[in-house]
């Protein structure tokens, strides 16, 4: 009975959340009436809402480079590889659950994208694995859980929010400056958050596995996991060809990208900022893809998984337009300020972010709106922008968590039904937002 109600709720917000350009279409209507009701003038609004269109050029290709070159390494077999060598190790139950999080939890805190698309395989490979040891692990079950360790992303390398603000030029500069990484995901609250969370995902995870398993062999949709690995380049073929399957071209430029790092972060003493990420990536890629041939085909594939991010965070940033350059924005950083304390300022932001998350599926995007809402009503509450940030990001991964919107890719990948674990997702949404209000309104940020 409450499998089939766990259903019959994921299948009636599958029905009733929208996708993203459709909501931020909502909610311009929403807050282009809220400004009017405010006193500002058709034309103030109208303005505000153009001058924020195309504030996020720059930060819009960023972020098109960090989903497609991610893309493009996780075609690459090492993961593979590596993960089906790792799935070999676990002996106990207990053992399948705690490393398979750790290595969802690590895979995700350097970079969210690969740990989108490994944390089903990984599940899928260690119930594989477990199955044929005859080790008693739940399939959908450990793929909740896994799917649930990734959240750890938004306090890692590749933090939306944290790494917008720390590179110059951001849309908020004038406003709060460059805020250094140390002082954001390098944090103890954020390291905190980090290392409690994977710790209590593996409790339940071990805890609550449930009893009667469901093995993995009873769902064959998991043999078709999009593994996209690329074979072997055929031999022969003329000069430019001959040359395209050579490691020559990847050298020249796996060269060049690791002078510049050296340069960036040795030499100058610079920081991890989206350029910095996405200069590590495409050397990964080149690397490991080894010639310009299987490169070239990979990103090709990789590109149609970019495709939303080209026009969407335009429509996000003229939404934000309407906050940052009307009265609407100073309006709603008062109101959460003058509801707010210290001790509530956490949670409030915390609940804030869950809410636009359900029509904002991006960190990114969401901090684009709201970013200068909370960092106003921080400096009015009186604690810090960096802890208005990172209570941003627990609502931010709530509303991931509760939305089937990420659901449907994971389960895209593993092959599976989302409904068929949706319910265990909650019960890791819960133990995110729990925990994560708690860090950030009592350890030093």
């Amino acid at each position: 009975m409450e499998s089939r109600a766990l259903d019959r709720f994921a299948a009636l917000m599958s029905r009733y959340v929208p996708d993203a350009i459709s909501a931020c279409a909502v909610l311009m209507l929403v807050l282009v009436g809220s400004s009017l009701a405010l006193g500002n003038t058709l034309q103030q609004v109208g303005e505000a809402y153009y001058a924020g269109l195309w504030m996020l050029l720059p930060f819009t290709m960023q972020m098109t480079l960090i989903i497609v070159l991610s893309a493009t390494l996780a075609t690459t077999p090492v993961f593979r590889s590596a993960i089906a060598a790792l799935a070999r190790l676990p002996r106990s139950t207990a053992q399948v659950v705690a490393l398979s999080v750790v290595i969802t939890a690590i895979v995700s805190y350097f970079y969210w994208g690969l740990g989108v698309v490994l944390a089903p395989i990984v599940a899928v490979s260690f119930a594989r694995e477990a199955e044929r040891r005859g080790i008693a692990v739940d399939f959908l079950f450990l793929l909740a859980t896994n799917w649930g360790a990734h959240a750890v992303w938004q306090y890692g390398l590749s933090s939306s929010a944290a790494l917008i603000v720390a590179t110059p030029g951001h849309p908020l500069e004038s406003a709060l400056g460059v805020i250094p990484l140390e002082t954001t995901i390098g944090s103890p609250a954020a390291i905190g958050q980090v290392l409690l969370y994977t710790a209590a995902v593996i409790a339940a995870g071990s805890a609550f596995m449930p009893k009667r398993v469901r093995a993995i062999s009873q769902f064959p949709g998991t043999e078709k996991l999009a593994a996209a690995v690329l074979g072997d380049d055929a031999a022969g073929g003329s000069f430019a060809e001959r040359l395209e399957r050579s490691s020559f071209a990847t050298l020249v430029f796996c060269a060049a990208l690791a002078a510049w790092l050296w340069l960036h972060f040795g030499e100058k003493g610079g920081s991890l900022d989206f350029n910095s990420l996405n200069a590590i990536l495409l050397l990964l890629c080149l690397a490991l893809h080894q010639n310009v041939s299987r490169f070239a085909r990979a990103l090709e594939r990789a590109v149609t998984t970019g495709w939303p991010v080209i026009v969407l965070y335009h429509l996000y940033a003229g939404v934000a337009g309407l906050i940052q350059f009307t009265s609407l924005g100073a309006e709603m950083a008062s109101f959460v300020a003058s509801v707010s304390t210290p001790l509530t300022f956490p949670l409030l932001t915390a609940a804030s972010g869950t809410l636009f998350s359900l029509f904002i599926p991006s960190s990114g995007g969401q901090w684009a709106i709201q970013g200068f809402v909370t960092s106003e009503a921080a400096r009015e509450v009186g604690v810090s922008v960096q802890r208005g940030l990172l209570s941003l990001g627990v609502g931010d991964h709530m509303g991931n968590l509760a939305s089937p919107f990420w659901y449907l890719v994971v389960a895209g990948i593993a092959g599976v039904d989302f409904r068929l674990f949706y319910g265990y997702g909650l019960a890791y949404a819960a133990l995110w937002f729990v925990l994560g209000t708690l860090v950030f309104t009592f350890l030093p940020c």
